[in-house]
């Protein structure tokens, strides 16, 4: 793996770097879901990060390491919310001038949090728009740094510190499983794993609608998904970066995907068992849980719960719709 854009040295130097200013976030465990699937199930709960997502870890920890020039002129981004929220939020708390491209139909309660913490947004349909072409030449034009969702290598870097503190939490895992959409949490926690404890088996998932990753990593070659359909906006991303695809194939045993139908499910009992308040992004491991598309059966697993940010209204909705699990 030393061909790799990231290591598992790198993702070390970031958790010291964003040590006391991230939080340290509790791993949970559940009586009734370690009976009801025979397991040990330790849930990594990343919507008590600040912002409300582990993407706070890998913004601070690329803001940090910027120049003082690119720190005065500031930087860009694109996201439909957490990325948004976590750069925003790292500007403010390193007084860096922040611009975020964000879709229209982001969550608004995204939306809001990322105004609250001070950048500035520019809206785009992105049915009509391509988010990472409007950033770059937003960017161009105002001599902004960009620092792009996933694809960065301080990005990945701080969204592994996740498995570092999870694995320091639960001791030795049999199974991580993470939410995957461009692939910066998974590969980020991949790299992680492999140095601290090798012999887990490691698994992305992502929903059906936006399966990029899952064809990728079964084809061996990058696969695209344009405007995938789902409720997992934080999976939305078209494709695995350039950075997070080769790092996905050399440390990541598979690739899943479940229907939104099984993110409700997993959400309702998060929300009403556990008393989680989760997004549907977050709730994908889990999910893949409930789908039997992977088995921990007398295993020791660690699940990424990787978010919390959703509009309380949507998501009466969205449980509405769907029966007790």
């Amino acid at each position: 793996m030393s061909d790799l854009a990231v290591s598992f040295d790198d993702v070390e130097r970031a958790a010291l770097r964003i040590d006391g200013v991230a939080t340290r976030t509790p791993a949970l465990t559940s009586r009734t879901l370690n009976g009801r699937f025979n397991c040990d199930a330790w849930f990594k709960c990343e919507n008590f990060q600040r912002t409300g997502a582990f993407k706070f870890r890998g913004a601070y920890n690329a803001l940090l390491q910027l120049s003082d020039k690119q720190k005065h002129e500031g930087v860009i981004t694109y996201s439909s919310g957490n990325h948004a929220q976590a750069i925003a939020l790292a500007g403010r708390l390193l007084d860096i001038p922040t611009t975020i491209v964000m879709p229209t139909d982001a969550p608004s309660v995204k939306l809001a949090a990322t105004r609250s913490y001070g950048a500035e947004i520019i809206e785009y349909d992105r049915t009509e728009a391509s988010r990472e072409e409007l950033g770059q030449r937003i960017a161009a034009e105002r001599g902004l740094t960009l620092i792009p969702p996933y694809d960065h290598s301080d990005i990945i870097a701080g969204q592994g510190t996740v498995a570092v503190e999870l694995l320091d939490q639960a001791g030795h895992l049999d199974v991580f499983v993470a939410p995957c959409g461009g692939g910066g949490l998974l590969s980020g926690c991949a790299l992680a794993i492999r140095g601290l404890n090798p012999d887990c088996r490691i698994i992305g998932v992502e929903p059906e609608a936006g399966d990029d990753a899952a064809r990728s990593f079964a084809t061996g070659m990058l696969q695209t998904v344009h405007n995938p359909d789902t409720i997992a906006d934080g999976a939305r991303t078209p494709y695995l970066g350039k950075l997070t695809f080769p790092i996905v194939m050399a440390t990541v045993d598979d690739v899943v995907t479940v229907p939104d139908k099984a993110l409700v499910r997993a959400m309702r009992f998060l929300w009403t068992r556990m008393k989680l308040v989760v997004e549907p992004t977050g709730a994908l491991p889990l999910a893949a849980l409930f789908e039997s598309r992977v088995d921990v059966s007398r295993q020791k697993v660690g699940i990424v719960i990787s978010g919390g940010n959703i509009d309380l209204d949507h998501a009466c909705r969205l449980f509405a719709s769907c029966p007790e699990p």
